[in-house]
């Protein structure tokens, strides 16, 4: 990821509170940050989007579309997607499988504001500092 771009995160989650949470906890924290409230929009939006995303996070139980089938869909457009499951149900994430596929994460609901920020940061950079921009 280029240092000059402000990161883009995709954040889907079918409860718009949660949605207006994450969005301001990552706008705050540097993100450009665009939402989702299923499956389906979070397809459309990737599929015609003008500058790809850096992050997803996912909620895991969403209707129509669980969060794990969420990613696997976008894993067949761009194999190497980094996903932070948001999820109050942790212990579902690992019914059917035993660990979490290269580039995933989860963090549990509900979350701190300096939680939501580090996680994402510590996927996209391997540090919880957040981006490291460059002054415009």
């Amino acid at each position: 990821m280029r240092s000059d771009v402000v990161p883009r995160v995709l954040v889907v989650d079918d409860d718009p509170a949660i949605r207006l949470f994450a969005e301001r906890v990552l706008s705050e924290g540097g993100y450009e940050v665009v939402l989702a409230g299923d499956g389906k929009a979070a397809l459309d939006l990737t599929a015609n989007q003008t500058r790809p995303f850096d992050l997803f996070v996912i909620d895991l139980m969403m209707p129509g579309m669980t969060g794990d089938q969420l990613a696997f869909a976008l894993r067949r457009l761009e194999p190497d997607i980094k996903v932070l499951f948001f999820t109050g149900f942790g212990d579902e994430l690992f019914k059917e499988k035993r660990r979490l596929a290269a580039y995933e994460a989860y963090v549990d609901k509900p979350v701190t504001v300096k939680g939501l920020q580090e996680a994402v940061s510590l996927l996209l950079y391997g540090h919880t500092s957040g981006p490291q921009l460059k002054p415009r």
